[in-house]
């Protein structure tokens, strides 16, 4: 798959996730073999303001480049102007626009998912972020707002007449959240209805998953979420498999721990002593789902608030030593 200036020969991207794919995160999945992480969408009008906790999201390094930086807004106007300060920054390389979070607060400001409501709207705002910026412009959206209103063939044409150059598509409606079952065929009725690339996102967990999403879609990338969260290394495992046709086992307990320990010294270098470790917990429980003991060790994390927490539930449970 070819995007603006970066060939992909085994696309396989980490998806956006609020919460989840920020800069540690994101240095971590490109070293396990990811080509391309979308980070955490950002506001438009946080960007206007300059809240600062907004402008720290559009950091990145080097080490997790190339990158995707998405964006969200209500109008024309504020998306315009936050994707020209995206790409004047430079610490992106492609710039995306969400048209798929279906959380309520986001919806509710005419944001996210609500924009499949309104086509018309969405079409301005893609048109006034393709006049904006010259870098490469991608859209993430679902298949529509329920479903009864399947709506993502139109949305991706007119996508693609505002001079989107992809287009990544969750098989769900915003009905759904995150509920139920993608629907493939939708996919790949976009992918039949463009002549840009489409990118294939929802429910894609195992290689088995990774093989059948592609013939159902036929697209030329798959997007993968939640199956990320805890778990970089299908990057590795599945831009393998595209290249060789062979199937890699998963991390050992002592691979899983030395990634703890690593994610956990990004969290701290960027987030600091206190929110680094509370952070933490999540990614921890997420890294150890489904091992023995997992409900002691989730009880045990949750409870973890320094790096030396952390280290002695790694040495009791994983016989970890750095």
């Amino acid at each position: 798959m070819k995007l603006g200036p970066f060939t992909f020969d085994a696309p396989v991207f980490l998806a956006p996730m609020a919460g989840v794919t920020d800069t540690a995160y994101r240095i971590i999945a490109h070293d396990k073999g990811c080509p391309l992480c979308y980070a955490e969408m950002v506001s438009s009008q946080g960007i206007h303001f300059k809240n600062e906790h907004t402008l720290a999201m559009l950091q990145s390094e080097k080490g997790e480049r190339p990158l995707a930086m998405q964006i969200f807004a209500a109008t024309p106007e504020m998306a315009a102007e936050a994707a020209a300060y995206v790409e004047a920054l430079g610490t992106a390389d492609i710039l995306d626009f969400n048209m798929g979070c279906p959380a309520p607060k986001v919806v509710k400001n005419g944001e996210g998912s609500a924009l499949m409501r309104d086509p018309e709207r969405a079409t301005a705002i893609l048109t006034a972020i393709r006049k904006a910026v010259k870098m490469p412009f991608t859209v993430k959206m679902r298949i529509g707002w329920d479903s009864e209103h399947i709506n993502v063939g139109e949305l991706a044409q007119r996508a693609e007449a505002a001079g989107v150059d992809a287009i990544a598509v969750h098989g769900r409606t915003r009905e759904q959240f995150y509920a139920g079952h993608a629907d493939w065929s939708k996919i790949a009725d976009v992918r039949r209805a463009v002549s840009i690339p489409v990118i294939a996102n929802g429910d894609v967990r195992t290689y088995d998953d990774l093989d059948r999403i592609r013939e159902a879609t036929g697209c030329e990338a798959v997007m993968i979420g939640r199956a990320a969260q805890g778990n970089p290394w299908i990057f590795h495992q599945f831009t393998h498999y595209l290249r060789t046709g062979e199937r890699l086992p998963g991390p050992t307990m002592h691979e899983r721990a030395a990634v703890i320990v690593r994610h956990l010294d990004l969290l701290l270098k960027y987030k600091g002593d206190y929110v680094g470790p509370r952070e933490m917990r999540k990614h921890a429980t997420w890294y150890t789902r489904g091992i023995v003991h997992g409900a002691v060790l989730r009880d045990r994390f949750n409870k973890a608030t320094t790096r030396d927490d952390f280290l002695a539930i790694l040495r009791e449970f994983f016989d970890y030593h750095e």
